[in-house]
């Protein structure tokens, strides 16, 4: 059995082609998807982050408004990059979007993917200073949202106070019980993998791996899997692991799924460059169910992950996505054990 969601970078153009013409257009119909992929029986409703863009950026009013839309589906990001990130004021957003939300937020977040702006970040108040290291402030970024979502008390009260204090120093509010333990962390390689375990935070395997051995995308994410347990295990949390991957899948069932996606399967792996280093990104599956069946049958990161994020082409609209959807959830995931 595995949770089955999907993963939306929240594109819009102008493009008459485009069902997401507007920065509005997206966010409504990113609401809309969720309700319909709860009712659809899906699992989770996730958004990728990107600053500098014409796609998804600020995400927790978008969670908190699926949030009150929908009564069951957990709702994520995949993946926040917290190097742009106020650690204080997140974890103020984070908390009040997860109880409106009933505690259902599934938070990936990470160092980030490659930028549109040059250190972007920098505009946003962050600046890890002369020779520092960019990656080491988005995890220092994340210790202290990770502190403040735990409850960490840790600042002066006045002793004027507008209204009343408890005793003692103040903490961020509200506080959302259990969210620490919804946290994500976004690994491109297997040594990340590793560090996630190590601070207690859910796996999201990327959808590209920085680190290329020349083994097939699967199998080495599927390695980074594997050590990502072994270093939970070793870690000695008592609470169960989960670990996602992201696919784009295909079903081919009709002529317009034909039309959209009829040349994109058959395809491997691509290797590239990014950051100055090589990456291996994963093969899209697009065919006929029996076919997606055999093939997904083989994909050894998928069996070995507990929640599958389906990207989709979210430019295509609510209706036609909630289609791909219920095409994985009808046909694919049955065959598969996935259901």
């Amino acid at each position: 059995m595995k949770k089955i969601g999907f993963l939306s970078f929240g594109h819009w153009t102008p493009s008459p082609q485009s069902q997401t013409r507007t920065a509005s257009d997206v966010l409504l119909q990113s609401i809309d998807l969720a309700v319909a992929a709860e009712e659809l029986g899906v699992d989770g409703a996730y958004f990728r982050v990107h600053h500098f863009a014409r796609q998804l950026a600020s995400p927790f009013p978008l969670l908190a408004a699926a949030g009150a839309r929908t009564s069951r589906i957990e709702l994520g990001t995949g993946v926040i990059d917290m190097r742009y990130e106020n650690p204080l004021y997140m974890a103020e957003d984070a908390g009040a979007a997860d109880l409106i939300a009933g505690g259902r937020l599934q938070l990936g977040i990470s160092r980030g993917s490659p930028e549109q702006v040059v250190e972007g970040y920098k505009y946003f108040g962050h600046d890890p200073g002369e020779g520092g290291d960019h990656a080491e402030m988005a995890r220092e970024h994340t210790r202290r949202f990770l502190r403040a979502i735990e409850g960490d008390r840790f600042a002066e009260p006045n002793p004027r106070p507008m209204f009343p204090n408890p005793p003692g120093l103040l903490g961020i509010e509200p506080q959302s019980p259990g969210l620490r333990e919804r946290i994500w962390w976004g690994a491109g390689t297997r040594q990340t993998a590793v560090w996630t375990a190590e601070q207690g935070m859910h796996l999201m395997s990327s959808t590209l791996l920085t680190e290329d051995t020349g083994v097939p995308f699967h199998q080495l994410q599927a390695e980074q899997i594997s050590m990502y347990r072994d270093a939970w295990s070793a870690a000695g949390h008592e609470r169960e692991a989960r670990v996602s991957v992201s696919r784009s899948i295909f079903p081919i069932v009709n002529g317009t799924d034909r039309a959209y996606f009829g040349v994109a399967g058959g395809g491997g792996d691509q290797v590239g460059h990014i950051d100055g280093g090589v990456a291996r990104f994963g093969k899209t599956y697009a065919g006929e169910p029996d076919q997606l069946v055999e093939e997904l049958a083989q994909d050894e990161a998928i069996a070995a992950a507990d929640t599958l994020l389906l990207t989709i082409p979210n430019q295509l609209g609510v209706d036609y996505n909630a289609h791909l959807l219920d095409s994985v959830v009808r046909y694919v995931a049955p065959e598969l054990g996935w259901r």
